[in-house]
C-alpha cells in the first residue's frame, strides 16, 4: 500500500467517514460518464460510447462500495453510539479506517453555532467550553 498524500474535504465540526469520498467518486464518474455520451452524441465516435460504458460499471461498483460503507456506519451508530460520537467529533478514528498514525481532529478552529452564528436553537450544543485543542498538542498547529 501507497502512503501518498490525498486531499480531505475539512468540515468544521465532524470527521467525515470514507462514504463523502465514495459518494464524490461516484458523482465524478457519473459526470465522467454523462461528458462522454455528449462527445459521443457530438462525433459519433464508438470509442467515447465505449468507455462511458466500462466508466458505468465503475459506477456500479463505487456505488455498492458506498453503500457497504455506509451500512458499516449504520451498524456502528447503533451498536456504540457513544463510539460514533468520538469518530465523528474526531477523537478517535472511524473502525473501518485506517488506526495508525491517526491524531485527533483539529477543533481549535471550530465555531460555536449558538455565540459564533446567533443560532438561538444551538444554546444546548455550545462548544465554547471545550478544552484546547488535542491534536496541536499532539502534532503542532493545523
Amino acid at each position: 500500500m501507497k502512503n501518498d498524500a490525498v486531499w480531505v474535504r475539512g468540515v468544521t465540526g465532524i470527521q467525515l467517514h470514507h462514504t463523502t469520498s465514495l459518494q464524490d467518486a461516484g458523482r465524478f464518474l457519473g459526470n465522467a460518464v454523462m461528458a462522454l455520451h455528449a462527445a459521443h452524441v457530438r462525433t459519433g465516435d464508438d470509442r467515447y460510447s465505449d468507455l462511458a460504458t466500462r466508466l458505468k460499471a465503475a459506477v456500479v461498483e463505487v456505488r455498492e462500495l458506498e453503500d457497504q460503507a455506509r451500512s458499516s456506519m449504520r451498524e456502528l451508530h447503533s451498536a456504540d453510539p457513544e463510539r460514533f460520537i468520538r469518530c465523528r467529533e474526531g477523537e478517535e478514528p472511524w473502525p473501518d479506517e485506517i488506526q495508525a498514525g491517526f491524531i485527533p481532529r483539529h477543533t481549535c478552529r471550530d465555531q460555536c453555532l449558538y455565540h459564533d452564528h446567533d443560532v438561538v436553537d444551538a444554546i444546548m450544543q455550545c462548544t465554547c467550553g471545550r478544552p484546547p485543542c488535542r491534536a496541536c498538542a499532539i502534532g503542532g498547529t493545523p
